[in-house]
């Protein structure tokens, strides 16, 4: 956990594959410990064909067996059908407004939100931004989502900086 704060949590991120990746981690990780995730990173990397959106769009019926059948991952029919449609759906997204990573970013035009904590208890699980990028994914079909995921999500690809104030990378992020 220390090497996923001090390094991957909260770093802004661009990039569409990734940003899906993350979204699905999220998305199984609900009900969950973020380290039972981190625990089965490689193994959901390796079953889902590192994330690429054509590829798992296109999963059949007999992936989805497969899957089913793999102890590396959470293996919830569910959620397993819901990252297929997902992909889809962010495909859908990216020929509307160029890249996933756009229509995320623009919700909050380009920038970082950055909070000024003291303490992780002060931290919310859900804000406006979060409600908004909700509402409208749901609105599009996304599965899973609810405000408390996007906003985690959020967080983890650092479109808001959690990172309480006397957090090294609190500086860190806030100079970028």
């Amino acid at each position: 956990m220390k090497h996923y704060h001090d390094t991957i949590w909260g770093v802004p991120l661009y990039e569409d594959q990734r940003l899906f990746r993350k979204l699905i981690l999220d998305i199984n990780q609900a009900g969950l410990s973020w380290q039972t995730i981190l625990n089965k990173e490689n193994s959901f990397d390796a079953a889902f064909d590192g994330f690429d959106l054509k590829k798992v769009a296109n999963y059949d019926e007999k992936k989805i067996e497969e899957l089913m059948g793999n102890p590396g991952i959470i293996r919830n029919r569910r959620k397993i059908e819901a990252t297929i449609h997902n992909a889809q759906k962010v495909i859908e997204i990216q020929n509307e407004f160029g890249s996933f990573s756009d229509y995320l970013w623009n919700f909050n035009d380009h920038n970082v939100l950055i909070h000024s904590y003291q303490t992780q208890e002060e931290i919310p699980t859900t804000n406006d931004l979060s409600d908004r990028i909700t509402k409208d994914l749901k609105k599009r079909g996304v599965k899973f989502v609810g405000s408390t995921i996007i906003y985690a999500f959020l967080e983890a690809v650092g479109i808001i900086n959690d990172h309480v104030e006397t957090c090294f990378r609190y500086e860190e992020l806030t100079q970028k």
